[in-house]
């Protein structure tokens, strides 16, 4: 008896931070609507759009930086060997040009980290 209800709590403990690792924090609706007002200019995010001034961001969550077909990526984006997990997006979208010198988006970055924790929820959203 002793054993099933140590067991029971284990699962209950570790359940309770199942969702803080398995998503973003932030709100993936009003990031959508982030992104529309900030990001929609320079990239896509449908399911194989082409690349604007940016690369299409459809799938990019948990991938390698600089994969998109069709997009010529900078050399700073292939040299910072970056993965687009919370972390990196995070560290990204407050200051771009810390986390990849030399890369070629112009875009200062989001002060709130409300604003990048619901634009990565969104990002998170987009995949198959």
């Amino acid at each position: 008896m002793k054993c099933i209800l140590k067991l029971m709590a284990a699962v209950f403990i570790t359940s309770l931070f199942l969702p803080l690792t398995a998503q973003a924090e932030g709100d993936a609706v009003k990031g959508e609507g982030t992104f529309k007002k900030k990001c929609k200019i320079c990239h896509t995010v449908a399911k194989g759009d082409r690349a604007k001034i940016g690369p299409n961001l459809y799938g990019i969550y948990g991938k390698k930086a600089g994969q998109f077909e069709g997009y010529r990526y900078s050399k700073g984006i292939i040299a910072a060997d970056l993965t687009w997990d919370e972390a990196t997006l995070d560290a990204y979208l407050l200051k771009p040009r810390d986390v990849v010198k030399r890369g070629k988006m112009i875009f200062a970055g989001f002060k709130k980290e409300k604003d990048r924790q619901d634009v990565i929820a969104y990002l998170e959203t987009l995949k198959d």
